[in-house]
């Protein structure tokens, strides 16, 4: 028998409205969260009458998640602000082996270690966005390294492997496409779904956990757990996915031109994340607005509807909202302040990236150590197009100094991107 036996599935076209009685589901279809279900009823039904543990499981690879898991975390608080609990799965176990989804390099193994302060780190972000304690709908964080560490080699095969047919899993996307492009898949990453599927076993035996939520591409690992859980427990339990969320662009949330853009504030300067929403194209306000804030619903609407240049304002209210959910009120206000005066005023606010110099330094290099370009060669073509200015005067001599003539002098690239460079 298949690993997708006896699952019931229900795909919701995005942006579809149906007709839900649960606040949950309810919520989650009017912001635009839900692509695929399981038994929709059936959960429907569920979150109605009692309080639905949910988790969503994150690999620790880097200090900080970016804007590209965002999605997920909002997953988390809309769970919570239905009135059910949230679980924070952090991949203390599954980090030292490497989710292949999406991806054609074998992942850098981790010390211990680094993915122990990496874990702290990344809880710092949550804790923005959920409320922690230890009430029954308050949000917990643990780490699946507890329990598959645990597990015996022998044992885990035994207990687990008889459950997952070959012919299943190479079916997947995550191994198909790798395959397909012949690179090199490693036995270690083979085995992810294998304890991504117990995770959600381990969760619902320990835990009372119901549901698994996800982005579109752990679809096929979230059907895998729930069946896992059915065979060995014979517990019923549900899964639900976004969409794959991209710009109107076509390219993936969480990066912009100048790198990824992270959610803690060690890792990217507040300015910089509010620029990320304030730079929003037209056509993804409305969306961006729906997922990332709790805006009303008839404010979102109002705002999605300006056109022209009043289609700023929505933009802006997207910046003020997302910032102030992740790095507080007073960073977002800042940060607002600070694109007012630099934009409509044309002076340097005091939130913008900064670069201390102890001398005069190249415009080139001012250009590179402020982030603004990736080389000193992109740099010379940018001034050479007359994209970079000087305490707003345009330059077009690449070979121009800036010298400590006061304390600070403004550079800006192009329309939006404007630094300040301090000398000492």
């Amino acid at each position: 028998m298949g690993i997708l036996a006896n699952v019931k599935l229900h795909a919701t076209r995005t942006g579809a409205m149906t007709s839900y009685k649960s606040d949950l589901l309810r919520l989650l279809d009017e912001r635009g969260y839900i692509h695929q279900t399981t038994d929709a009823e059936a959960l429907d039904a569920l979150a109605s009458k009692e309080l639905v543990p949910g988790y969503i499981g994150f690999d620790a690879t880097a200090p900080s998640l970016h804007v590209g898991n965002l999605v997920s975390i909002m997953l988390l608080r809309r769970l919570q602000q239905a009135g059910h609990k949230p679980v924070v799965v952090m991949g203390g176990g599954t980090t030292r082996i490497g989710d292949p989804t999406g991806k054609d390099e074998v992942r850098k193994m981790l010390t211990d270690e680094t993915i122990e302060s990496n874990i702290t780190s990344i809880r710092t972000a949550f804790e923005r966005f959920l409320r922690f304690g230890d009430g029954p709908t308050d949000a917990v964080m643990v780490n699946n390294h507890d329990w598959l560490g645990q597990l015996g080699y022998i044992e885990l095969l035994q207990e687990v492997g008889t459950h997952f047919t070959i012919n299943r899993m190479l079916a997947f996307d995550s191994v198909k496409l790798r395959l397909d492009r012949e690179q090199p898949m490693t036995f270690l990453e083979f085995n992810y779904m294998i304890l991504q599927g117990y995770d959600f076993r381990h969760l619902s035996k320990t835990m009372g956990v119901r549901l698994q939520m996800g982005g579109s591409d752990q679809w096929g690992n979230i059907i895998n757990g729930m069946e896992l859980a059915r065979r060995m427990d014979g517990t019923e339990v549900f899964g639900l996915t976004t969409p794959l969320i991209t710009k109107a662009d076509g390219s993936k949330m969480g990066k912009s031109v100048s790198g990824a853009i992270w959610l803690n504030q060690d890792q990217l300067p507040d300015y910089d994340y509010w620029q990320f929403w304030r730079n929003t194209d037209d056509r993804d306000v409305g969306r961006f607005l729906r997922l990332f804030t709790d805006l009303p619903m008839d404010e979102i609407v109002r705002l999605e509807a300006l056109e022209g240049s009043e289609i700023n304002a929505a933009k802006i209210a997207l910046a003020n909202a997302a910032t102030e959910m992740c790095r507080g009120a007073e960073a977002a206000a800042l940060a607002a302040d600070t694109a007012r005066k630099t934009f409509e005023e044309g002076a340097a606010g005091g939130d913008l990236p900064t670069v201390t110099v102890t001398g005069e330094i190249t415009l080139v290099d001012a250009l590179v150590a402020l982030g603004f370009v990736a080389s000193k060669k992109e740099a010379r073509r940018m001034i050479q197009g007359g994209g970079a200015r000087v305490n707003d005067e345009a330059i077009s001599d690449d070979n121009t100094m800036i010298f400590p003539q006061s304390n600070a002098a403004k550079i800006s690239a192009g329309k939006k991107k404007h630094g300040l460079l301090c000398f000492t």
